[in-house]
């Protein structure tokens, strides 16, 4: 078997979890570790790590495990040099400008671009879509936690005056969230000045946020998460059509699995930009289809 030679770009909790998923996949081998700090990485023996991946030689993907306002930089550079893309990009209403942008670099250099390969958005955007497809008429709540949000906890990590932080998403139900952000501050730093400037960033001015100052971020470090959504509506004249779906998970360890998965769905489509509802289910799996589909249908 012919595997996929894939790198890791970006070493923080997703691009950890990815090289695992990487390593434990039938279909693709690790070749490379793209960050800033250079040194070998201890539970990666053997593993280069480069500041460029075209330092790694012939690459066919590159699996962007940066944080998401760093994706588009990193997915261009790479695909019109011929390697094709995941990333996990989450800002939900830029998805679509996204694609767009990537698609175009993508059939440049004649590679594959997965958009937004996360779980929410990614799996649970396909859950949606089938849910749509048995109720087309009718309304589909997504709740997600009570858990950590990673892009959300990037994104604080990222205002100035802030040291550590983690921001945890509350379902209030029907799809509405509260967002509770922990963190300690910088020395000289203003809690007021800073809470006003969460509030304001795109990941947070949506919902109701609390930022609470905290003596030890370590005291609230948690990386579970999860997710119920919840279709009610009609099958052709049929009305109370229910369908429920729900997970606890760890949220990095998800997050990279499906990213891992998509490298492979990846390299079966021809040269664009997707996102995961555009993608045939089967090709996010390992092994011979013939057995795939007696397995599962």
């Amino acid at each position: 078997m012919l595997k996929i030679k894939a790198a890791v770009i970006g070493y923080g909790n997703v691009g950890r979890y990815a090289a695992q998923a990487v390593i434990s996949s039938p279909d693709i081998e690790l070749c490379g570790i793209v960050r800033r700090t250079l040194a070998q990485i201890p539970e990666l023996p053997g593993v280069p790590v480069v500041e460029s991946i075209l330092d790694l030689g012939k690459i066919d993907l590159a699996l962007i495990c940066s944080p998401t306002r760093n994706v588009l930089e990193h997915a261009i550079s790479c695909l019109e040099s011929g390697i094709s893309t995941v990333d996990s990009f989450d800002i939900h209403p830029k998805i679509s400008e996204m694609r767009d942008a990537l698609d175009v670099s993508a059939k440049k250099g004649a590679a594959r671009a997965i958009v937004a390969a996360g779980w929410d958005p990614g799996s649970d955007s396909v859950i949606r879509a089938l849910f749509e497809a048995c109720a087309p008429k009718g309304i589909t709540y997504t709740n997600f936690g009570p858990g950590m949000s990673m892009g959300h906890t990037v994104a604080v990590k990222a205002i100035p005056g802030v040291d550590k932080a983690i921001s945890i998403t509350i379902p209030t139900g029907c799809g509405i969230h509260q967002r509770v952000v922990y963190l300690q501050l910088k020395p000289g730093a203003s809690l007021e000045n800073v809470a006003a400037d969460i509030k304001r960033d795109p990941y947070f001015k949506q919902d109701e946020t609390s930022v609470i100052q905290v003596d030890n971020i370590d005291d609230y470090m948690d990386s579970g998460h999860g997710v119920s959504i919840e279709r009610k509506g009609a099958s052709g004249a049929t009305d109370n059509q229910t369908f429920r779906f729900s997970m606890s998970v760890n949220n990095p360890a998800l997050t990279s699995q499906i990213m891992v998965s998509c490298a492979r769905a990846a390299m079966r489509q021809p040269p664009g930009a997707y996102t995961m509802i555009e993608l045939p289910i089967i090709d996010l799996l390992p092994g011979d289809r013939r057995e795939i589909i007696g397995r599962i249908v």
